[in-house]
């Protein structure tokens, strides 16, 4: 887990047709001013030669060589390789429940050409959970001063109301407020709770989730000494006055929350999977296939994900 006093933690170069290698070069110079050692998980030729195309060196960054299955182009992917990219995800959580890593950090993965070698995947979230045994994670992303947690994920928006449920509403907020606490050490979290529907309902004249689902949830994790607000209408939650004092906020759908937190932070943003029994920290961002190999992308996400994973390792005990 440490090398010469200093934990260790993976970054996966994810899809090596998008900006992954790109990005990850630029670790070679900004990790070093960090209190961690920053391996780099993947094909190695495919690295040097983005860095050649770039014209940059990948001489500083320190490579765990896992090789493609086929050859791999900036901009094309192909599903060939598909498996290349969930043996990194495997590699890193490998090595985190080992020991011999303190934390994973992943660059973008894309998710339609895993489905098109006929994987089911529908994100890392996802993945990482089945794969540890975890019923129930979290994904929040931080950035421009929120932490935007989401109640659920990558589902079509007509499922989402089934999906959000008292007993899944309950499980994700006390893994929010146990996470604030343990992983952030904040010593009382205040979490603002979005509604689903447009003002929160309107008293049930918009929606019955708020009343039927959200409110009881908020009211009995409340009486266990949770610090929660809402159900708050979203089209306001995210405004100064309200924001003002909390520590994190639950959307109930990926856009709900998140188009908020790209807005202000995306160049820099975290994506952090909560409730895991290993850290992971992540970009917010895709695998950009039409910046890959243009030196334009942009490498912010990944040096803030980074930064938080060492954050967070320099904070246990």
């Amino acid at each position: 887990m440490s090398h010469a006093g200093r934990p260790v933690i993976a970054v996966t170069s994810g899809e090596p047709a998008g900006i992954g290698p790109d990005v990850c070069l630029a670790l070679a110079d900004g990790a070093a001013s960090l209190p961690v050692r920053v391996v780099v998980l993947g094909d190695r030729n495919l690295i040097e030669e983005r860095a050649r195309q770039l014209g940059r060196s990948a001489a500083g960054l320190e490579i765990v060589h896992i090789p493609l299955r086929v050859p791999a182009r900036a901009g094309r992917v192909d599903p060939a390789n598909a498996p290349y990219v969930l043996e990194l995800l495997d590699r890193a959580l490998a090595g985190c429940q080992s020991g011999e890593f303190a934390a994973m950090v992943t660059a973008p993965v894309h998710k339609g050409v895993i489905n098109d070698a006929g994987i089911p995947f529908t994100g890392h979230t996802e993945y990482l959970a089945e794969k540890t045994g975890t019923p129930r994670v979290v994904m929040m992303l931080s950035g421009g001063g929120l932490n935007v947690a989401l109640a659920t994920t990558h589902l079509p928006l007509k499922e989402v109301p089934a999906a959000i449920t008292r007993a899944e509403l309950t499980a994700t907020l006390r893994i929010v407020d146990a996470d604030l606490r343990g992983k952030f050490g904040i010593a009382r979290p205040r979490i603002l709770v979005a509604g689903l529907n447009p003002h929160a309902g309107e008293g049930g004249h918009m929606g019955r989730e708020e009343i039927d689902v959200i409110a009881p949830v908020i009211e009995a994790l409340r009486a266990e000494g949770l610090d929660l607000a809402g159900p708050l209408p979203a089209d306001t939650l995210f405004t100064r006055r309200v924001l003002a004092g909390s520590h994190a906020q639950v959307a109930m759908y990926h856009d709900q929350g998140l188009a908020v937190l790209k807005y202000v932070a995306f160049e820099d943003g975290v994506n952090i999977t909560l409730g895991l029994p290993v850290l992971r920290t992540s970009v917010d961002h895709g695998t950009a296939l039409d910046l890959a190999g243009t030196g334009q992308a942009d490498a912010g996400s990944l040096f803030a994900a980074v930064t938080m994973a060492a954050g967070i390792v320099a904070r246990q005990p």
